[in-house]
């Protein structure tokens, strides 16, 4: 067999410090994280129905040359997954399993089941070591790195959660070719995130590949999931708890986007889909606020809906339930909301809610 060209990107966090490896056939040849497999003699992995049955029995297969015992569990697809329900069911199957501390859990998905499996992880036994192998392009470029877990509530999106670092993080690009076309667009809107908050040069890039990305090219895409994984290795590095409001930046577009998945219903708008809305929102927001210019935020939105995501905000959400959802945002510090807003393409600023009116004045593009 061919011999693997990885990708190898450090998240160096002091001693919960660990690995991005990034390289096409990656989940066939698990030799890249053998040096962290040969720590675990039991592995549980944590899938869902749609990727379960494309690589659950490959990466049990792959996993028999390296450990004892394998077991699993795989739960709905979707956002209805991240609830306490399941969260303990998986619990108790661990323990039918005789899962201890010494334990390696496995998320094998996309950002549902990273977020899941992540919580259970960080809770199990009071915690327990989590390999992320993410299959949609959304987790790959951002939910599988940086340690953040959670699941819902009835009130809002991933309420209840931990910190809680992976020990590495196995990305196998061409397991993309499989991902439906709706959620692989998704997933592109975080990619769009990463060039909008931190590189106006990654941004033009993406601008130029339009085409390419599209096609799904896998030397373009491989670029594309490594830049972003760089850079959000380098912004956990510098605030891995979210305390410095650094890390905060990473939720452009996320504020306006969970609101509309929440009055929604989750599952009716995908994740990355919000998020796509949100960023405009938010470019609007900031043209009224604080300067941001038009030819900026035309450029954002081109570039999403060139990308086929949708920019528009849904019909029939009034902006009164729409505002009283961001409020409810678990970003809420001492009671006030604050949004991450664009200052020029490549950087963003952290600002105080500056108001219901203003707030809403985004929400005119519908």
């Amino acid at each position: 067999m061919a011999k693997i060209v990885c990708q190898k990107i450090p998240v160096n966090l002091a001693n919960r410090s660990y690995t991005i490896s990034i390289a096409p056939k990656s989940l066939d040849q698990l030799e890249l994280i053998g040096d962290l497999l040969e720590k675990y003699s039991h592995a549980f992995i944590v899938t869902d129905a749609n990727v379960g049955k494309l690589y659950l029995a490959k990466l049990k297969r792959r996993l028999k040359k390296h450990l004892e015992q394998i077991d699993s569990t795989v739960c709905p697809a979707g956002e209805r997954a991240k609830v306490m329900e399941i969260a303990y069911s998986i619990w108790q199957k661990m323990v039918g399993a005789e899962c201890d501390r010494k334990t390696l859990l496995i998320a094998l998905g996309g950002g549902v089941v990273g977020d899941l499996a992540g919580f259970v992880a960080a809770t199990f036994m009071r915690g327990v070591d989590l390999l992320q192998i993410p299959t949609t392009l959304l987790a790959q470029v951002d939910s599988s790195v940086g340690g953040k877990t959670g699941i819902n509530l009835p009130q809002g999106k991933n309420l209840v959660g931990a910190f809680w670092q992976p020990k590495g993080v196995l990305i196998d690009p061409e397991v993309l070719a499989t991902l439906p076309d709706r959620e692989y667009r998704a997933g592109l809107a975080e990619v769009v995130k990463y060039g909008v908050i931190l590189s106006a040069e990654f941004f033009e890039f993406l601008e130029q590949q339009t085409e390419a990305i599209q096609q799904r090219d896998s030397q373009v895409l491989s670029h594309i999931i490594a830049e972003c994984c760089r850079l959000k290795a380098s912004v956990v590095v510098e605030d891995e708890f979210e305390t410095t409001g650094h890390r905060a930046r990473l939720n452009f577009g996320h504020t306006y986007g969970h609101a509309f998945e929440f009055l929604l219903g989750y599952g009716e708008l995908l994740h990355g889909e919000a998020v796509a809305i949100g960023m405009c929102c938010a470019a609007l927001l900031a043209q009224h606020t604080s300067g941001f210019s038009n030819a900026e935020t035309e450029r954002i939105q081109l570039l999403l809906q060139t990308l086929g995501l949708p920019t528009k905000v849904p019909a029939g959400l009034p902006a009164s339930e729409i505002i009283r959802a961001m409020q409810c945002d678990k970003k809420k510090v001492n009671k006030s909301v604050q949004l991450v807003l664009p200052s020029a393409i490549g950087n963003v600023t952290l600002v105080a809610w500056p108001g219901d009116e203003q707030v809403a004045s985004a929400l005119t593009n519908r």
